[in-house]
């Protein structure tokens, strides 16, 4: 049996984070979406009271990380998640609006599986979410390490 993914999205431009929930949603994808618009809460979330992430433990986790947040970089919460034994596991879908090769180079190298830049156009951020959407649907998300 498959433990229901909650999608972590960390972005810090609230049009953009309803963009992707309402487009996500359209595609059909109706998991709990739990949103940070900054890094401090998200990490908080993600790694708990104990810094450890075993709170996560037995849950299925797919995380939306905008790199260019407020307060701490994309970069840094990745290379926190991918070191960390619990939450390693867990998808990270980069999308933002850098498409420098080197940072794309960089976000892979430390273990992002999707890098997404955000088209600029409305309508094709809004249908690219849409696919992203699709493929959410179809992709298997291992639960946590205990």
């Amino acid at each position: 049996m498959s433990l229901p993914v909650k999608i972590i999205m960390i972005e810090d431009d609230e049009g953009h984070a309803r963009l992707i929930e309402r487009n996500i949603r359209r595609s059909g994808v109706n998991n709990e979406i739990i949103p940070f618009t900054n890094g401090t809460d998200a990490v908080k979330y993600l790694f708990g009271t104990d810094g450890s992430a075993v709170e996560h433990k037995d849950q299925a986790l797919l995380i939306l990380l905008d790199l260019n947040l407020p307060d701490m970089t994309g970069i840094d919460i990745l290379k926190r998640i991918k070191d960390n034994s619990h939450i390693k596991c867990a998808p990270v879908v980069v999308l933002t609006t850098t498409d420098d090769e080197q940072e794309i180079k960089r976000c892979y190298e430390l273990g992002c599986n999707v890098y997404i830049t955000k088209p600029v156009n409305y309508e094709s951020f809004a249908n690219a979410i849409r696919q992203l959407g699709l493929f959410f649907s179809v992709i298997k998300v291992p639960p946590v390490n205990t």
